[in-house]
């Protein structure tokens, strides 16, 4: 770049405005947190009629001038319906997204969590003078069953089970299967509830995450799971594991080629490693290309992902789009697997694969 020549006022004033539809993104995101951590979006979803400001104010405990203006920018941002008499209403499709906690396609853990993940900028200019991140437990408690669990509930018996060769028949009968990276449980909690002959173990260093999993399981009365941190309860040696999973966990690890190797070690010799995490490509520009939510990823990796990835010394890093499926096989190759499989499970953001020996 050179300072010779005048600025072009029509590129100048596209690329303003390009700036700030990111930091209109940016609020808008936190309005969103506001609507369901103030429990608006449910409001609206349960109204069997469009809403006032005032009715809505009313049936959240709220008051009506606060309400009304974020109301304008959710309207404004085309996330709620505002009719020309400005009375309020969700979408079907809406209120799937914003206040069904069972839908497969509820988004709210993601933006439970935005005040901790933006709250990481404070921290980030250390981190990159340092090259040292932070681990999950950084951004504390809020939005930890989040993230995808509401469609892996939905799908994991009926549709990503079924892919797996043998492996329910297997469960059906009784098996060992370790959940790494387990998260808040819902995964591990899922599969001991549908197999109770299996034995479930749960493993996560978020003592957060433990702490919840630990929670849900005294909820819901399941006996056949248990939670782990592996530092201090390490995962088996002795290949007694016929099912292992890691959910969204392994770009986030410091040492992701250790975790294959252990998990290696931990699998029968007829057992199956169910990997998933996201789909990614293998540079930049085709990430770029191929994914519109590029910009999204690689931001959510500086503040979360790849900083958990570096949150100790010598950690690599992946962040998360490192773990392409290309980089996933070779490295799962030099772990000691022989057979790797993508499979054909349609997911918005996510890759499938079986691993075997």
């Amino acid at each position: 770049m050179t300072d010779d020549g005048e600025l072009d006022p029509e590129k100048l004033g596209l690329f303003s405005y390009l700036v700030f539809s990111k930091l209109d993104g940016a609020v808008t995101a936190g309005m969103i947190h506001l609507g369901d951590r103030l429990g608006l979006y449910r409001a609206l979803a349960d109204s069997p009629e469009p809403l006032t400001t005032t009715a809505l104010a009313d049936a959240a405990g709220l008051s009506e001038r606060w309400v009304r203006e974020w109301a304008y920018n959710q309207g404004a941002a085309q996330v709620i319906e505002v009719a020309a008499d400005e009375r309020l209403s969700l979408s079907r499709e809406a209120a799937a997204v914003l206040s069904s906690p069972d839908h497969p396609a509820f988004a709210m853990g993601l933006f439970q969590r935005l005040p901790q993940t933006m709250g990481a900028l404070d921290a980030m200019p250390e981190a990159f003078r340092t090259g040292v991140g932070f681990d999950y437990d950084f951004h504390g408690p809020e939005g930890i069953e989040g993230g995808f669990e509401p469609w892996n509930r939905a799908n994991l018996l009926p549709t990503v089970l079924p892919t797996l060769d043998g492996v329910a028949a297997k469960l059906e009968r009784g098996a060992l299967v370790l959940d790494v990276g387990c998260g808040a449980g819902g995964t591990a909690l899922v599969l001991a509830a549908a197999f109770p002959a299996s034995r479930i173990r749960g493993y996560d260093i978020s003592q957060l995450a433990l702490s919840r999993a630990r929670e849900r399981q005294t909820e819901d009365g399941i006996t056949n799971v248990e939670f782990l941190d592996p530092r201090s309860s390490a995962l088996p040696t002795d290949g007694s594991a016929d099912l292992i999973t890691t959910f969204d966990c392994l770009h986030d690890m410091t040492d992701p080629a250790g975790m294959m190797r252990a998990i290696r070690a931990a699998l029968t010799e007829n057992g199956t490693w169910l990997l998933v995490d996201i789909k990614a490509h293998d540079t930049y520009a085709e990430n770029v290309r191929r994914n519109p939510m590029a910009s999204l990823m690689y931001g959510t990796s500086v503040l979360s992902c790849m900083s958990s990835a570096l949150s100790e010394e010598g950690g690599a890093g992946l962040g998360t789009l490192g773990l392409t499926a290309t980089k996933a096989e070779q490295m799962a190759t030099d772990a000691g697997f022989t057979r790797f499989r993508q499979l054909e499970i349609d997911h918005p953001v996510n890759a499938f694969y079986e691993i075997r020996a």
